[in-house]
């Protein structure tokens, strides 16, 4: 395959996945919408995690709640748990990296706070330890994964299942719903 039409190619896979979400997805996406706006009008928190590339989404989406995505608005409590690196390479070091998220979540979770773990694959060991903690603390959890949804795909209160089982596609797929999930939070605190 020649430059052009992997460029092609890939763009168009991207579309398609794209273009199969809202059909996939359309309801768990309105049904974490109204978690989160749930927990950000009662001035509760909502919490991230993910490995790698969903670490980094977890920072990215986060950042878009504290800051701002559309409108300057009042900063609304997001944390990613991806970001405290002193905690996360004593505990992993100290103790073990499957509950780098879940010891945070004790830590800093309350009833009514909402975590969101994103894994491409739903079978990461430290996600799926963060969201049993959320769940024994009452917390809301929302979990962003590919297709068949791994062990996260019933673990939580809203699951959103990319339809691929391309990485790449999922991980588009995961950063367009936080971008829609903060745009109709944003709107909603606006109103």
């Amino acid at each position: 395959m020649d430059k052009a039409e992997l460029i092609r190619q890939q763009i168009q896979d991207s579309v398609h996945t794209k273009q199969a979400m809202f059909e996939a997805c359309g309801r768990d996406i309105g049904r974490a919408a109204e978690i989160m706006i749930s927990a950000v009008l009662e001035k509760r928190k909502i919490m991230w995690c993910g490995n790698g590339g969903s670490a980094a989404d977890s920072q990215h989406l986060s950042a878009e709640l504290v800051g701002k995505l559309r409108q300057i608005r009042p900063a609304l409590a997001s944390i990613a748990l991806t970001t405290d690196t002193s905690f996360i390479t004593a505990w992993a070091n100290d103790v073990d990296y499957q509950t780098i998220f879940s010891r945070q979540v004790e830590a800093l979770g309350k009833p009514g706070d909402v975590l969101i773990a994103i894994s491409t694959s739903g079978n990461s060991p430290n996600i799926l330890a963060a969201i049993q903690t959320a769940r024994d603390l009452f917390l809301d959890t929302i979990v962003f994964t590919g297709k068949d949804g791994g062990k996260m795909g019933a673990a939580a209160n809203a699951v959103i299942r990319i339809p691929s089982n391309d990485t790449q596609r999922i991980q588009e797929g995961h950063i367009l719903t936080g971008h829609i999930l903060c745009d109709l939070v944003e709107q909603a605190i606006m109103d």
